[in-house]
């Protein structure tokens, strides 16, 4: 099986290890990619639609997840491509880089609204107003005592961010949960083989959340991790060992990342599933 490499580019990208670079991302990316829409909580908006552009009109902080975290911030947006308009960014005051600018609408609509939330979560954690920009491993650049993610799918974007004195590293993603045969078919390519062992063991009902929870969750652990470790890894790198219907998951290394971060650390992971859409999270403490 071709392995799979998770990255902070939009989510996880397939790369193969003995071919030494990664094959077409745009190919792997409408391979993989599981595109989901709003995924929003019941709390009032915070900020209103005279602030912000047409295409995001409404920030929302919540907690759409089963146990709250501490000394941390979320906020979620709505988005519509259809309605940015020139001049988004400048109102804005948000810096589009070069490969921003050059790209299509729905992706520059993607990227202000990730930043949108990003900003108005720093605010509301510490007053500051900061815009992560693209890095040179186009993960977001956050400042050095905050860590943070963002995440973003067809029409809805969050981000979370926390102080370094209480989270070391944040990794959230969205999903859409898959149809009984979109899973069977990439069950293959996502899980491990304990982990297809595992689902295969369990009730038939339970496969396509299973595999679409799977995705998502190595996508938070990475999204958690490669601040702290600097190192990529592979879907098979790492695996799912349990999970229940209250939210609450768990996951284990494959792989020695570093002396802290060896083969056998184990994590915990929360989840929630509303609408047909998946929303995860992986925090690792100070």
């Amino acid at each position: 099986m071709p392995a799979i490499a998770i990255c902070p580019i939009r989510g996880l990208r397939l790369t193969h290890r003995n071919r030494g670079q990664a094959r077409s991302y745009r190919f792997a990316w409408q391979r993989l990619r599981l595109t989901s829409t709003s995924f929003h909580g019941k709390m009032p908006p915070m900020t209103h639609s005279q602030t912000l552009p047409n295409c995001c009109p409404t920030l929302t902080a919540h907690w759409p997840l089963p146990q709250l975290l501490e000394n941390a911030v979320l906020v979620s947006t709505r988005f519509d491509p259809h309605k940015l308009v020139d001049g988004d960014f400048q109102r804005c005051l948000i810096e589009p880089p070069a490969s921003i600018q050059r790209s299509v609408a729905k992706r520059q609509t993607e990227f202000l609204a990730g930043r949108l939330c990003a900003r108005e979560a720093m605010r509301l954690l510490d007053g500051r107003q900061h815009v992560p920009m693209i890095g040179e491993d186009r993960a977001p650049v956050w400042p050095t005592d905050v860590c943070g993610s963002i995440t973003h799918s067809t029409g809805w974007a969050a981000a979370i961010v926390a102080s370094k004195q209480h989270w070391r590293g944040l990794g959230m993603d969205v999903e859409q949960v898959m149809t009984s045969e979109r899973a069977a078919r990439l069950a293959g390519e996502i899980l491990t083989a304990d982990e297809l062992q595992r689902m295969a063991a369990g009730p038939e009902h339970h496969v396509a959340l299973g595999v679409t929870l799977t995705f998502s969750l190595k996508e938070s652990l990475f999204k958690a991790l490669y601040p702290i470790v600097l190192k990529r890894f592979y879907f098979e790198d790492a695996e799912l060992l349990e999970w229940s219907n209250s939210g609450h998951a768990r996951l284990r290394l494959k792989i020695d990342l570093s002396e802290q971060w060896h083969s056998g650390k184990e994590l915990d992971a929360q989840f929630s599933v509303r609408d047909g859409q998946l929303l995860s999270l992986v925090a690792v403490p100070a």
